[in-house]
């Protein structure tokens, strides 16, 4: 199936499925055009693909084999260098064209700037938005852009979906503001549990989009990330929570953003793959 706004790039080694047939489907959206501090999401999609070629598809925990589940991948979204709007357009639109061949399919960005989570929350229409993030992200501009990556958790909320971040220690006076009026839910990262993540989030309404900056891990995990914050989360903090979700809640789409750097076997890129791969095994093996 072709679609219009992609084309191939590296794909993952093992046996893949058309997206028509499908469980998962992935989309690498190489885009980094509103970066405000280190570029290098752009390679973010190629670093977590290439990743995926040191890791074992089988997961020990789950006795599930990734490669065995029904997987495609329909390579990279042709961005519009700078604009973020018009490149979350087309993700949009890719997203949608996924759903409308096979409405049971589960898309899953690779990223790439966070500012287009937005155009798969938009094709997908979840109730709630869940994500793992150091930033509140919910400015109303940055550097005189509405769709900068600073204001994506603002441009979803204005869409009327319910909101929970987890991870948080970065933000201004005016965001903490903003959250406290509009009843978003947000954890610091100094206060984080599953406990306290399934406090907020078992209240939401399903389905659930589910986001992962890489940043809201602790910054020696992901070192290439466009704006590292120190203090951050464990690994299995955040796995504890996919586990959680999976079997709790139903999930509409999946997304890891802000993968940067500029080199293969970039520690940030092998946090990601990893965290893809137990996404993908404990999401695929629910029964």
């Amino acid at each position: 199936m072709d679609f219009l706004y992609t084309y191939e790039t590296l794909k993952l080694e093992f046996p893949l499925t058309e997206p028509e047939n499908a469980r998962f489907v992935l989309i690498g959206v190489p885009f980094d055009g509103t970066t405000s501090y280190k570029a290098g999401a752009r390679f973010g999609p190629t670093l977590i693909r290439q990743a995926t070629l040191n890791l074992e598809s089988y997961i020990l925990d789950y006795d599930i084999d990734v490669a065995d589940l029904p997987l495609a991948d329909i390579g990279d979204v042709a961005v519009v260098a700078g604009d973020p709007r018009r490149t979350a357009n087309r993700v949009r639109e890719t997203v949608e064209d996924i759903l409308k061949s096979n409405p049971n399919a589960l898309p899953v960005l690779l990223g790439g700037e966070h500012s287009q989570t937005l155009g798969a929350v938009e094709a997908l229409k979840p109730a709630s938005y869940v994500v793992f993030d150091a930033h509140l992200d919910l400015r109303d501009h940055y550097e005189d852009n509405h769709y900068n990556h600073a204001c994506v958790a603002r441009r979803i909320s204005e869409l009327g979906i319910r909101e929970a971040m987890f991870g948080i220690r970065s933000g201004t006076r005016e965001e903490v503001q903003y959250a406290e009026d509009h009843g978003i839910k947000w954890v610091h990262a100094r206060d984080y549990s599953l406990d306290a993540f399934i406090e907020l989030v078992e209240a939401l309404p399903e389905p659930i989009y589910l986001s992962i900056d890489i940043d809201a891990f602790d910054v020696s995990m992901v070192p290439s990330t466009g704006t590292p914050e120190a203090g951050g989360l464990g690994f299995w903090d955040v796995v504890a929570a996919i586990e959680w979700l999976a079997h709790s809640k139903r999930i509409a789409g999946f997304d890891i953003m802000e993968v940067g750097g500029t080199e293969l076997g970039d520690p940030t890129a092998l946090t990601a793959a990893k965290l893809l791969f137990y996404f993908i095994g404990v999401t695929g093996g629910r029964r």
